[in-house]
């Protein structure tokens, strides 16, 4: 397995999709971009930034209930890709013992951004998918198609910069 973490939250503008960019911790700091959920990639967006609703999201009753059944989220795994489809596995304990739940990569990175877990991707993953990204320009260049209209991105990252939890209350 291999550290990784959330470098980003973006959008392609040639698919108008958004994307997590999980990014190895150690050299050579490959990327691994994972194509996502408009509502998975504002629960993620609010829980980098620190946002708390004033009653929980779905991301965070969940991390209530593990809680309330006395479990801990140890890490998150992104394992496969299947057909174009990301497979992860959160890592649990409890007093019961350990156990693992198969999930989206979305749902899982949001549930561990919640708890601070560690986040990591299966060696032969990244070693075939990751991406070797010199500086955030370079990267911007690869998922931002050059014939687009950069007020797109501009207008999304304005939205997750000015995100506030009431307006999903």
């Amino acid at each position: 397995m291999i550290e990784v973490e959330l470098s980003s939250v973006r959008v392609d503008l040639r698919s108008n999709t958004p994307l997590i960019l999980l990014r190895e911790v150690q050299e050579p700091h490959r990327s691994l971009p994972i194509f996502i959920g408009g509502p998975e990639a504002t629960a993620i967006a609010m829980a980098q930034r620190g946002y708390e609703a004033p009653r929980p999201l779905t991301h965070d009753l969940a991390v209530d209930m593990v809680r309330a059944l006395g479990a801990s989220i140890d890490r998150v795994v992104v394992v496969d890709l299947r057909d174009s489809t990301y497979y992860a596995d959160i890592h649990l304990t409890s007093g019961s013992g350990n156990f693992v739940v198969s999930a989206r990569p979305s749902d899982a990175v949001a549930l561990a951004i919640r708890v601070s877990a560690p986040l990591f991707v299966n060696d032969e993953l990244i070693a075939k998918e990751g991406v070797v990204v010199q500086d955030e320009e370079v990267y911007d260049e690869i998922v931002e198609t050059p014939n687009e209209d950069p007020a797109v991105l501009d207008e999304f990252r304005e939205f997750l910069d000015n995100i506030n939890p009431d307006d999903f209350a």
